[in-house]
């Protein structure tokens, strides 16, 4: 399944976040992505750090990963620390993580 050749589509509040083993499942498809569970909520999300060279290339990254996240209607949370840059991906919509969190994170690693 190539999920950069996919598109993101709208979760309402009703629907069901994907299973830690349907999540589990998806992790071969976003390389370099691990997979995490709050512990205190329980919710699931998917996180990645990238290092540059530097700051410039950090931001340079996180642009590009911008425009990746606002064509697709599906946003990160990002954090910036000076050349590292991580990314957390989850469905806030569902508490957990759908598909749309895999399609980013694939669309970001073609970066």
């Amino acid at each position: 399944m190539d999920l950069t050749q996919k598109h993101c589509v709208p979760c309402e509040g009703g629907t069901a976040p994907l299973t830690k083993k349907e999540a589990e499942a998806m992790m071969q498809h976003v390389p370099g992505w691990h997979l995490m569970q709050d512990a205190k909520k329980g919710q699931l999300s998917i996180g990645r750090d990238f290092e540059f060279k530097d700051f410039k290339e950090a931001m340079a990254f996180v642009n590009k990963a911008a425009e990746i996240a606002n064509a697709e209607d599906h946003h990160p949370d990002i954090y910036v620390f000076y050349n590292v840059v991580k990314l957390q991906l989850s469905t806030h919509a569902i508490k957990g993580l759908s598909e749309n969190d895999f399609i980013v994170a694939a669309k970001i690693n073609s970066l």
